[in-house]
Formats: C-alpha cells, structure tokens, sequence
C-alpha cells in the first residue's frame, strides 16, 4: 500500500504536526511505503520529495505588501494544487491522508485528489471544520455562534484573534469553502475524528455521522519511561493561551494547602497576564515559569513532578497530554471536558474537576496532596491503561481498516 499523508508542515510545532510525523514513521515501520507533502519552511525535516512542495507562508509576520499571497493561501491555493498533481503522478498513491492544511496548503489540493480517483481521508485535529477559529472558543467561553453556516456571527463577537478583521476573512473563508464551494463535503470520502466527543460536535453541527469514524490517537510507551515517584511541585505543560485554563489553575492554588509549588512549562499569548495574576494572587513565590521546553527535557520535568494538572476550558479534542503524561508515571487531574474524559479509565487513574470551577480544582488538588499512595497508585494504573488501550499497534490497525474500506468503495 502507498499513502500519500499530508500537513502544512514537516516539523514539530503543534499537535497535528506530531501525530504527522508519528504516523509517518508508524507506517514506515510496519513496511507501507510512505510520501509527504507538506510546504516548504526553513524548520522542516529534509524529505526526499520536497521538490515537489510549494512555496511557504508566514502568518505571524504580517507584511502589507504580502497581502495578496496571504489570501490566495487562504482561499486557494493555486500553486499548492499544481504541485500536488505532480506530486501524485510522481508518487502514484493509493491513499491521500490529509492532515492539518488550512491557510496554508488550502483545500485547493483536495479536487485535485479527486481528479486522479484516489481516496481521501481527513484527520480532524480541530474543529476548523465548522468554526473559524479552529476552537469552537472565544473571548472567554464556548462559542458555537455559528452553528447552521451563521459564520458572520463570529465577526461581531470579534471570534479570531479578537479582530473585527481577521474575524471577517474567517468567516468569509468559512462561507466560500463550505456555503458556496462545498469542497470538503465534494472531495473527503471519510473523516477521522481522534474522540467520540469530536464526532458528536461534528454531527450536531450537520456533518454526517456515516462519514465520520472515531480513532483515538496512540502513544508509544516504549519511548516514554515512567516515574512513580513523587517529586515536590505541581505541573501544567501546553500552550498558555486563554482556553487552556491556566488563569483557574493559578486561581486554584491560593486556596491549596501547604508549600506545594506549581510549575508552568509552555510559551503563549497569555503568558504576560499569567505572570501578572499569579503577582496580583500573591502566589507568584511558588508559581515557576519555565517557558516553552521540549523533548527529552520536558520528559524529564514531567517524570519529577508530583502530578500533572491540565485544566482547559474549551472542546480539547482528546485528552493526548493525559496519554503522555501517564506514560512517564504521572497522575493526572484534569477537566471534565470534551474529548478529555475518554482517556481516563476510571477516577483511580485520574481526577476531573469542573472545568469552570477554580474550588473544585483546589479540592481535587487538596485531596491528591493528602492521598499521596492513591496518587502513586493511580499513575501506574494510568501506565498501564495506556499500553493497553492505545498502543500503536491498536492504531495501526484500526488505520489499516479505515484504508481497506476506502479501497474497498473505490474499487466498486
């Protein structure tokens, strides 16, 4: 079998990113011969068929005289969908797994896939599907304002980045790919959703249930070499933007007992006010942020930890930091949110709380701080909740149906 997989970028900068890469080395393992497409950035991974990707773009770095490249990457990708025919008839694939290609890629490459007869499949690594923000989250709260294609809805609550005018090309961008173009309605033959949770959204919001499949996401535990041991501080790790909750964690920790500390791995917009609050809290002494770490240095801050606290206020997709944070050893208290409470097993191997609850958060920390056997007991049930439930071997297989199938309607 030859799968074609497909993200704007081949390097690590976000969640879709590393399942990307991961999927990739998966499938190479297991001996399916593997292609990438992705666009072209000084960060990316060398890749024999880099000769194929287009050019790359900077969102970040907003430069007026760049104005008609931002939309056309936005909207439609031309140049995208020219390399991607190349790319196709170089490779010859059997399966097109699209991942993360929003503002970037475009789904200008997906009529392409479905000029040459080839399946496609699309993992949903967000709900950029049906909200043009990607989080179903704004200013604060859950925002499904523009449930039924009312994208303009999102303009006036300021939805993206709190900008009538980004706010205006998301929603536009929204109407002309779903309302007008249909383009992934056209071109997607199925959509892989990583919780049942996502599933649910996606169908509650018009999408159809018999297109969609639910597959959890996997870890490989054998990369992960867990620590039952109890470390001395408390730890948050993640993106430290407003739907993640760090505000009710710092908020949580004036009322939790003792000289227990709290470190905060990760970088973000909300960084600066996360500072401030914890100074205005009067919890800035035992509140320690470490900015942004990664690989095997935060594998290590993650193993010394007492536990893991992940306290979002939005849809988070699946409880993935759940899955790597029990695989070095660690208890976990965490939101009782969207995808999350899938990869607890039960209350011995985690905690939830409310996730709008600051109270409820301290009680579930109050509790692990005088149960400390519980909690080691807990992670290594955690440990083994994860080898035996979301092992890649399980993933590989559950992916492999999903192709076979694919394969199966196309052929009749």
């Amino acid at each position: 079998m030859r799968v074609l997989l497909v993200n704007k970028f081949n390097f690590l900068k976000g969640g879709a990113d590393k399942y990307f890469l991961d999927l990739a080395e998966l499938l190479q393992a297991k001996k399916i011969k593997v292609a990438k497409f992705a666009m072209r950035h000084p960060n990316n991974l060398p890749d024999k068929y880099s000769r194929f990707w287009p050019s790359g773009i900077n969102f970040d770095r907003f430069a007026h005289h760049k104005i008609f490249k931002y939309f056309s990457h936005i909207f439609w990708n031309f140049e995208a969908a020219r390399q991607f025919a190349k790319m196709i008839k170089e490779f010859q694939p059997d399966i097109i797994h699209i991942n993360n290609i929003y503002h970037h890629l475009s789904p200008s490459i997906l009529p392409v896939a479905k000029r040459y007869h080839v399946p496609v499949v699309m993992h949903l690594h967000d709900y950029k599907l049906i909200s043009p923000n990607y989080k179903l989250f704004s200013r604060g709260v859950i925002d499904e304002s523009a449930k039924g294609g009312h994208w303009w809805r999102t303009v006036v609550r300021r939805g993206t980045k709190n900008s009538y005018f980004k706010s205006l090309v998301a929603a536009t961008e929204m109407w002309w790919h779903h309302s007008v173009l249909k383009v992934y309605e056209k071109n997607i033959d199925l959509f892989i959703a990583p919780s049942q949770f996502m599933k649910d959204k996606m169908v509650e919001w018009g999408i159809d249930a018999d297109k969609i499949v639910v597959l959890y996401h996997f870890v490989d535990t054998k990369k992960f070499q867990p620590n039952f041991n109890l470390g001395d501080y408390l730890l948050y790790f993640g993106r430290l933007d407003e739907e993640k909750g760090v505000d009710n964690l710092l908020k949580a920790m004036v009322k939790v007992r003792g000289n227990m500390k709290l470190k905060i791995v990760g970088s973000g917009g909300e960084y600066k006010n996360l500072k401030e609050l914890a100074k205005k809290l009067g919890v800035d002494k035992r509140v320690e942020f470490l900015g942004p770490k990664y690989d095997q240095e935060l594998k290590e801050i993650i193993r010394r930890a007492y536990l893991v606290v992940i306290p979002s206020r939005w849809y988070e997709v699946f409880g993935l930091v759940n899955l790597e944070a029990a695989s070095l050893g660690k208890f976990v208290i965490a939101s009782n949110i969207g995808g999350i409470p899938e990869a607890v097993q039960s209350r011995h191997s985690a905690l939830l709380f409310n996730h709008d609850s600051s109270d409820d958060l301290a009680t579930k920390i109050n509790w692990s701080l005088d149960n400390p056997r519980a909690v080691s007991d807990g992670a290594k049930e955690a440990r083994e909740f994860v080898e035996k439930s979301f092992s890649p071997d399980q993933h590989f297989a559950g992916l492999m149906k999903i192709y076979e199938k694919l394969l199966a309607s196309h052929k009749n």
